[in-house]
Parts: C-alpha cells; structure tokens; sequence
C-alpha cells in the first residue's frame, strides 16, 4: 500500500513537471522568440508618420471666427504590407484607373512625362526631389545619364509589370512604386497618395481593399465669410521656388502653406509645429503599436482689426453703386460712369491705425476659389486683384486739402484769402487750364469769388492753380509726404507704395525721355489738385485723411490685433498702435481744412448724400483725370465725426465720373459704424470663438 502511494506520487510530480516545462516553453517560444522576430523586422514594419498640426485660427476684432479647419482625409499606403499581399501591382492599376475615373489627381513626384516619348521633367520639381532622384538611381546603381525612355523599361522590369498591360496603366503604376520605394531610399514619412479626399471618392477608394492603403484624419482650411477674400488669402502647398525658404523652417515637402494674404502674413503664428507619429504594423496590415515621437501643437489663433460687419456692409455697398452706375450711369449727365468697372473701399479707425475694412470690387469667394479659377482668371476687370493696396491712381481733388495746409502753414494765404474764379486760368501763356465747372457747363459758369474754406467745399480748380503757383511744390511735396501719401503703411500684406509729384519723381519716370524729364511751372499747377505724377493706392488715401484728422499724427495701418495660444487662454501678443510719423498742423490750417470739408459735406461736392446725414462729417470729392479713355475716375475721402474724428473712410471706383456719387457708399459705412446694435454683433455664417 505504501508503495502505491509513492508511485502515485511520483507520477503527479512527473505531470507537473511536464506542465510547467510546456507553458515555460510556450512563454519562452512568446517571449523571446516573437520578439526576435519582431525585431529583425520578419513579421512587422515600423514606419514615422508626419502628422500636420491644426492652423490656429483667424478671427475679426469681435471674437467671429472667419477662418478655421474641417475635419478631412488623406489616404496613405503602407509599401510593407502592400507588397506582402498577392498582386501589389494589380491593386495600384485597379488604383490608378479609380482615381482617374473619378477625377482625382493624386502625388507623384516621378520626374518623367505621363506620355510617350518619356522626357524628364526634373526642372518642375524642388531641389530636395531632384535629390531624392537621384537618390534612387544610385540605391539601383543606375547611370545618372540614363534616358527617360530607357528608365521607365528598367523600372518596368524591376517591378515585374506585366507586358500586355497598357502603357498609361505601366507608367501610372511605376510612379507609385517609385513613390513607395522613395519612402526607404531617402527615408521619407509614409507616402500620402491623396489629401482631403470627398466622402463619396474616399467610399469607394476603400471599397478597392487595396492591401496597407488606410484613412489618415487631418485638418484643412474652412472659410466661415464669403468676404474680405484679398485680405484673409488662401494656403496650399509649397511651390519649387518657395521650398527652399520653408525648409529652414523645418516644413516637409508636402506642407500647407499660406500662400497670400494674412494666411501667409502671419504664417508663423498660424503654422504650429507638425508632429511625428510611429506606427508598427503587422504584414497583413494589423497595428500593434502607435505613439507619437513628437506631440503635433496647434498654431496660435490671430485676431484681426477688421469687423466683418463691416467688411460686409463695405463690399455689397461698393458693389451695388459700382453695377448701378453701369446700368444707369452718374445722375444728370449724359451717361458718365457708365462704364465703371472696379474700385475699393478702405476704413481705418483714426486714433490706432487699424484697418476695419478693406472692400474690393469685382471679389470672389475663397470657399470656391479652385472651382472659380478659370472663370477668374478669364474675368478682364481681374477680381483678384487687391486694388486697395496694389492699384496706384491719381487721387484727383481729395488731394486738395494737402495744397490748403501747404499753403496756410507756409505764410502764403490765409484762409480768408478771396480768388476770383475767371474759368481759364491764364497765368501762363503757354499753359491754360480749366475749373471743372467752366469746362462742365460749356463755359457759362464759375464759382465766382471764393476763399479757402468755399474753394475746398466746391472743389473749384481756379482756386488751386493759383494756391498751388503761389505756394510752391517743395511746400506742398513735403505735406503730402508727412500724410504718407508715396510712403509705406506698415501694413502686413503686400503693397504697392506708389508715388507723389515732384522734380524727383518725373525725372525718374521720363529718364528715358530727357526733353520731357524736366519739372515745369505747369506740372505745380496739376500737382496742386491731385493730378500730374501723382499715383497713390486708396489704402494711402486712407492713411493721408485719417493723419489729417489726427492732426499730421500718421500711424501705422495694421491688420493685426492680438495673437492668442491655440486654446484661447494665453494672449501671446497685443499689438500697440504704432506713430510712424508726427506732422505739426497749425490750428489755423487745420480749422479751415476742417470747415472746408464740413462745407463740401452740407452744401458742396459731396452734399447729395451727405447733406442730412446726423453725425457731422468732413468729406472730400475727387475726380481724376486718367488717360486711359471712358469716364474720369472718382474718389471720395471722409473723416466722422467732424469734432472727434474716430474713422476715416477712402473710397475709390475706375471710371466713376464723380466722387460725391460715392457718398451713398460712406453713408452705408458710417451708418453700420455708428449704430448701437452694431457693437459686438455676431454674423451669420461667422462662428465665435469661445
């Protein structure tokens, strides 16, 4: 009986002993065998994603958000696990005629023609792409002088594409195991065939089950406005010529980029920094482990100056007296402005420099900019072109208040100083021009005796030939350029900064032209009413009223208000208003400037739309000479309210035949101003940030 038991005993001792040496083989075979495996790269792939960081956001001064991001996709393939299915190739042709069928066009970067005969297409392409090229040919050990058309037979035969396969479904396949083979060659992030893929496309591109192809979920541009497109601007990716410049910066090839307006303006507040994901998968395409090497942080949110309100009321104003000119042309003449095509409409808010508004007219809409573009690009009055900070005009009669301070601040008239309007300015022999009113009315009327005050109410040319002779164009130059007419803003964007009448200028402008380069009395006397050489954006005309209601103080005009971290709860930046320039106006040319466009406002040039208007408003009519055929060019300028100057308005249409027509466009403007229920208001289409 005891030896039973033992043997029993025995027999037990021997099953767990062969349990435990089973499961120890089973963990060891788990543990250090897999993970063997693992890594030497058998059975699994790491790869690094770049993962693009979401663009901060651009908002108006009032918390709307005009600019922000939408969810989109990216569809990436994984070469590891596509070439470890049973017919890669056959996968991408299926691939290629999909996305051909569906109109999509996805990256490659393979420099030879889609057509035979092959040529190279290296020049189209960024330096680092010409380099990772010619990376490749020499991980194949291929001549770098070899032909195109003798690279695609080499490249097919490397792949082992099929010989009764088209030739378009041979080419569009090697492209993607180029792009797929550049991803080890020049250790690339994963290759993104396309980026922000519909909902529809991205359907039935999975449908295919093309082995390692998977959804990446990013962020793309979304415009909450239809308005202020020249301003806000666009992205997109970098260009060759743009590439070298951002790689500095640390940006991939394939990066989003602003390309023009405050997108690209404040590109370094707005970009954030991408971040690095990595990814191990499984050869059948199983993730079995992910994490990001670098964290992706968002770009910080920008505030502008502007009001999209504003914008808003600037734009439909601008546009709806621009197309009612057309079809009904300038009200008791025989059809003048007929033909007015474009303009712009700036508001600056005087005591800061920042731009409020900043309308042009045609525009377009961002949210449908590359549906739009060939019908854009065929447009003739090009509308996307920012005339407000790119067009340079003569400014016409709104120039004329420079003349007034010019003279007054010189000792060479008083503001009660009295000239006779005869019509025909006949000082010179030589040279005899005309008032506008002699020339309108056929030579029946003039403005009679007038001084300073009334001359700039009326706008009478008379009084100005004279003032202007008697003056001097060093004393008026140096006035207009204190109000920055010919300067630069400071503004962020892109500007044209034009440039002011005098010796200085025309010498330059007829070098070519020696006999014609010299400054002569006449060219005073055009210079005096905003003629002659004189070419100014309407952003400076802006700049030039709102200094001359501060008094000669000239600020800087920005877009920009505040930079805000990308959850809302660190203020950045908060930008200063900026003096670029002091000016002493005396009292007494500023009172008679002051009540010489008080006047046009009530009784003169611009009283048709003014005349009633409740807030007292100083305002100055133009109307410029342009050489180019049609009707004269108008421009307006306005400053409100008259005692307590808070914005100045500029507003400027080709071919507007009158400047005081433009005034039903400022009423528009200081009527969404000054209005209560206007303060802090939210848009619709506008969000707003929290």
């Amino acid at each position: 009986m005891e030896r039973m038991t033992k043997f029993r005993v025995g027999v037990f001792l021997v099953l767990v002993a062969a349990m435990v040496f089973f499961f120890g083989l089973r963990a060891y075979n788990v543990q250090v065998v897999n993970a063997t495996v693992s890594d030497n790269s058998i059975s699994t792939d790491t790869y690094t994603t770049a993962v693009s960081a979401a663009r901060g956001q651009i908002l108006d001064r009032n918390g709307n958000i005009l600019v922000s991001n939408r969810a989109s996709y990216n569809l990436i393939i994984n070469g590891y696990v596509l070439y470890n299915s049973d017919n890669p190739n056959e996968s991408l042709r299926q691939l290629t005629r999909l996305c051909k069928s569906l109109g999509l066009n996805y990256a490659e970067h393979l420099p030879v023609s889609l057509k035979k005969p092959y040529e190279y297409t290296l020049d189209g392409y960024p330096e680092a792409w010409q380099s990772y090229f010619h990376q490749y040919l020499s991980a194949r050990s291929w001549d770098s002088d070899i032909s195109a058309q003798q690279l695609v037979k080499l490249m097919k035969n490397s792949y082992h594409i099929p010989n009764d396969w088209e030739e378009e479904d041979c080419r569009r396949v090697i492209g993607l195991r180029y792009e797929l083979e550049l991803v080890n060659v020049a250790n690339l992030p994963t290759y993104a065939l396309l980026t922000d893929v519909d909902s529809d496309s991205l359907a039935k591109l999975m449908e295919l089950n093309v082995p390692g192809m998977t959804v990446e979920t990013t962020t793309v541009r979304e415009y909450n406005t239809q308005y202020a497109a020249h301003i806000l601007g666009r992205t997109g990716p970098i260009y060759a010529e743009e590439y070298e410049q951002y790689k500095n910066k640390g940006y991939p090839m394939n990066a989003s980029i602003g390309k023009d307006g405050l997108e690209a303006a404040f590109e370094d507040y707005l970009h954030g920094e991408d971040g690095v994901r990595v990814t191990t998968v499984t050869s059948d395409g199983m993730v079995v482990e992910e994490h990001y090497s670098k964290e992706p942080k968002a770009g910080a949110n920008v505030e502008t100056t502007l009001d999209i309100g504003l914008q808003a009321v600037a734009e439909k104003s601008l546009a709806e007296c621009i197309e009612d000119l057309n079809e009904n042309g300038v009200p008791n003449t025989k059809g003048e402005g007929k033909d007015a095509k474009a303009g712009s409409a700036v508001v600056m808010e005087i005591k800061t420099g920042d731009v409020l508004a900043c309308a042009n007219y045609p525009t377009f809409n961002l949210a449908t900019f590359s549906e739009d573009y060939d019908k854009l690009m065929a447009d003739e009055r090009s509308p996307m072109w920012d005339r407000a900070l790119l067009a340079t005009y003569p400014p016409g009669s709104v120039y004329k208040p420079i003349t007034s301070v010019a003279a007054i601040d010189s000792d060479t008239l008083s503001p009660g100083y009295s000239i006779e309007d005869q019509g025909i300015y006949t000082y010179y022999p030589d040279y005899q021009p005309v008032c506008h009113i002699w020339t309108s009315s056929e030579g029946t009327m003039t403005h009679g005796l007038v001084d300073l005050p009334h001359a700039l109410s009326v706008s009478c040319n008379y009084y100005f030939y004279e003032a202007g002779r008697l003056t001097g164009i060093d004393e008026i130059d140096k006035v207009a350029k204190a109000m920055g007419l010919g300067q630069p803003t400071g503004v962020e964007l892109p500007e044209e900064v034009g440039y002011r009448a005098n010796a200085e200028t025309k010498a330059i402008l007829y070098a070519d032209k020696p006999d014609e380069s010299g400054w002569y009395k006449a060219d005073t006397l055009a210079a005096a009413i905003g003629q002659s050489e004189n070419r100014l954006t309407p952003l400076q005309l802006c700049v030039y009223t709102s200094t001359l209601a501060n008094r000669g103080t000239r600020y800087r005009a920005t877009f920009l208000s505040k930079v805000i971290s990308a959850d809302y709860q660190q203020l950045l930046e908060d930008v200063e208003p900026q003096v670029l320039s002091r000016f002493k106006i005396s009292d007494t040319a500023y009172d008679a400037v002051k009540e010489g466009m008080r006047l046009a406002a009530t009784e003169g040039s611009a009283k048709t739309f003014l005349e009633n208007y409740p807030i007292p408003v100083c305002a100055k009519t133009g109307t410029a000479q342009h050489g180019s055929g049609g009707s004269d060019n108008a421009s307006l300028v306005v400053f409100a309210p008259a005692d307590d100057p808070q914005i100045a308005i500029a507003i400027y249409v080709e071919n507007g035949a009158q400047g005081g027509n433009l005034g039903r466009v400022a009423v528009d403007i200081l009527d969404h101003y000054f209005s209560e229920e206007t303060i802090n208001e939210t848009y619709p289409g506008e969000g707003v940030a929290n």
